[in-house]
């Protein structure tokens, strides 16, 4: 079922997101500089906001802490993969759309590589770091995990189908994947086509887990473009399966198998 657009930002809205993002990048990167030269034990919140030229009421209606001050992206970065998940299209391949909600957070490291590539370096020394940047990375898997168990078929589920533990392993590897790449890359220095090569891991993804959920449509005869699941039924010794010439061979056995077993 498509969901009803959401209301465009006012200017007023859209100008004030904007001027908290520029506040949250001023105050990451005097944070930055200050771990970098002193030290992230020795630098404070004080010395940070100072350094942004803003008093410490400022930095902490930004950041709860100062881990979190070098991540200033990640909750703006988080809605626009919301924003992608939301806005697919009906014939599109639910783990297809998975993949392009989490391109948002590799083009968000893309758009700093030196800034990114020093950031990775901080998070490598400092445990407190390391254990921000996991929890921001969870927050992400959790979406597409939620995303992904919303596209399969809760009342046609049986014992023994094993459609939501797929969708929790196929967010998990997409995710994977994307670290997986951008870890290679950061390491590199922040060269080389990080997209292609994401792309590549991803077509890894969806060639093992792609075939566990159906785009959304709830019929064969759906609308031009859909891609609906096969369909099986077992009439005494016999067993017809009508499917989509373009419909992944795995998934066409897994069905013959569930109407076998009906």
């Amino acid at each position: 079922m498509s969901q009803p657009a959401k209301p465009s930002p006012t200017p007023a809205r859209s100008s004030a997101s904007s001027q908290r993002l520029k506040m949250r990048r001023e105050l990451a990167a005097a944070a930055m500089e200050l771990f970098a030269s002193k030290g992230y034990e020795e630098t404070t919140v004080d010395e940070i906001a100072a350094a942004a030229g803003v008093a410490r009421r400022t930095f902490f209606r930004h950041f709860r802490s100062k881990e979190e001050a070098i991540f200033p992206d990640h909750d703006d970065t988080l809605e626009r993969a919301k924003a992608v998940l939301e806005a697919a299209p009906p014939h599109e391949h639910p783990l297809d759309t998975v993949c392009r909600g989490i391109k948002e957070v590799m083009r968000m490291y893309a758009a700093s590589p030196a800034g990114s590539v020093e950031r990775y370096k901080l998070t490598r020394q400092v445990p407190a770091l390391r254990e921000r940047e996991i929890a921001s990375v969870a927050r992400y898997e959790r979406l597409f995990t939620r995303y992904l168990l919303g596209h399969f078929d809760e009342a046609a589920h049986r014992d023994g189908d094993d459609d939501p533990l797929l969708a929790e392993v196929a967010a998990s590897a997409v995710v994977t994947a994307h670290n997986h790449v951008l870890r290679r890359w950061l390491r590199s220095g922040a060269r080389g086509d990080v997209e292609g090569q994401l792309d590549r891991a991803f077509s890894i993804v969806r060639s093992t887990f792609g075939t566990g959920f159906g785009a959304r449509s709830t019929a064969l005869g759906g609308a031009p473009g859909t891609s609906a699941a096969p369909v099986a039924s077992a009439q005494g010794d016999v067993l017809v399966t009508v499917a989509r010439t373009d419909t992944p061979l795995p998934q066409i056995m897994r069905t013959i198998e569930r109407a076998l077993r009906a």
